[in-house]
Parts: C-alpha cells; structure tokens; sequence
C-alpha cells in the first residue's frame, strides 16, 4: 500500500500530472452536478415523493445551519451543503473496488481548507466590507491581531488535518486487515468507515460554519464598527 502523501501520476496532460485523487474528485464532480440537475427537474408546488424528500434535506440542512451559527442560511446554503456533499460522497467513494477516496489525499483536503478560508474572507467581507473584516482581527482590542491572524491560520489547519487523519486512517485500516484476512472480515470495518465518512463530512461542514459565522460576528463586534448589519 502506497503512503498516502505520494501521489502517483496516472498520466500526464501536458505538464500536469493526473493523479488518480484528481480523476475520482472530477468523476464526483460530473455525478453531483448530473445528480441536481436530474433530482431538481419539474418541480412543482405540488411536490411528489422526490421533491418532498430533497426539500426535507435543505430544510434539514437549514436547521443546521441555523442552529450553528444562529444565522439565517440563505447566503451560506450553497456552500455549506456542497462542501458536506462532496466530503460525503468522496468519503463513500472508497466502495468503489479500487478506488481510495480523494479526502484520504494530501491534497484534496488542503484543497478543501483552502476554500474554507477563501470563504471565510468572502463572507466577512461581504458582510461587513473590507474594513470590517480587517476589524475582525482587532477583537477585543489592537494587541490580539497578531494571535487572532494565527488563529484563523491554525483552524483551518486543524480542519484539514482531522478530515485527512481520520479518513486516511480508515482506509489503510480496512486495506490492512482485507490484506491478512477473508474478504467478509472487513466488512463491519466497512460499515465504520462509512459512518466515519457521514460524521467527518459533518463535523468539517459545521466547522466551515462556525468560523464563517464567527468572523461576522467579530466584525461586527470590532472596534468603532458603527454600522450594524441585519444579515445575520
């Protein structure tokens, strides 16, 4: 079994090398987007059985959203759900024979992080401007910048390394054991993994949330901030 922070190419695009993380990430990709296209056709205001069960995980993810950050989850739905579907799905993917999930990656997850704190700094900003958002860091007052800076760095980090830690662990766990036992041991292990893989695509989508929503709330509370906003 090859260590998870090798990655190797499965061909070249030009100067690119593909991975296979990167095939199975844009195979997810092209699933997810055929996925909505296909559920989110007709509907109607009369819903059918379909419709009723995808407005029941919007609205569930709503609540969550609500819940978490106390804020109202029309700006962050599409984010925050997407981000929880793809992790969810890619951690799943590992059903697949022969498949070893992306978020088991070095990468993916760096990747995942990255766009976390892209979107914490879009969303401060959107909410409260560029300086409202630079207020952020000066909360209580001017001597924290430099630690409130190293902390949004280090949460994101944490993030990053707890998605990678506990997926890659599952999936050299079952392939350990799959490779010294009969094929129906590992299966429970299977059946851990994957309730592993719903609850880390939760825990990093909450996550996401809360320090999105934190970073607001700072703004807000930030130094000779004079202009409330009712977003929230």
């Amino acid at each position: 079994m090859n260590s998870p922070l090798e990655t190797t190419p499965l061909f070249q695009l030009g100067p690119i090398p593909i991975t296979q993380a990167i095939v199975t990430t844009w195979a997810i990709i092209v699933v997810l987007v055929l996925g909505a296209c296909l559920l989110t056709r007709r509907l109607d205001a009369r819903p059918n059985k379909r419709q009723a069960a995808l407005e029941l995980i919007v609205t569930t993810l709503d609540t969550q959203i609500r819940e978490t950050s106390s804020a109202e989850p029309a700006p962050y739905r599409s984010f925050i759900g997407t981000l929880f579907l793809f992790i969810l799905v890619a951690n799943w993917s590992s059903l697949v024979p022969g498949v070893t999930p992306p978020t088991a990656q070095f990468e993916t997850d760096a990747a995942l992080a990255a766009l976390v704190f892209l979107s914490i700094i879009w969303f401060g900003v959107r909410q409260g401007g560029l300086r409202g958002y630079l207020k952020s860091f000066a909360v209580p007052n001017l001597v924290m910048i430099p630690l409130n800076i190293l902390e949004s760095i280090t949460r994101i980090f944490s993030m990053f390394v707890r998605l990678f830690g506990n997926v890659m662990s599952g999936v050299f766990v079952i392939g350990i054991i799959a490779s010294l036992a009969s094929l129906l041991v590992p299966i429970p292990l299977m059946a851990l993994d994957l309730l592993t893989g719903l609850v880390q695509a939760y825990i990093f989508a909450v996550l996401a949330m809360v320090f999105i929503a934190a970073t607001i709330e700072e703004g807000q509370r930030a130094p000779d901030n004079q202009q409330p906003h009712h977003h929230l």
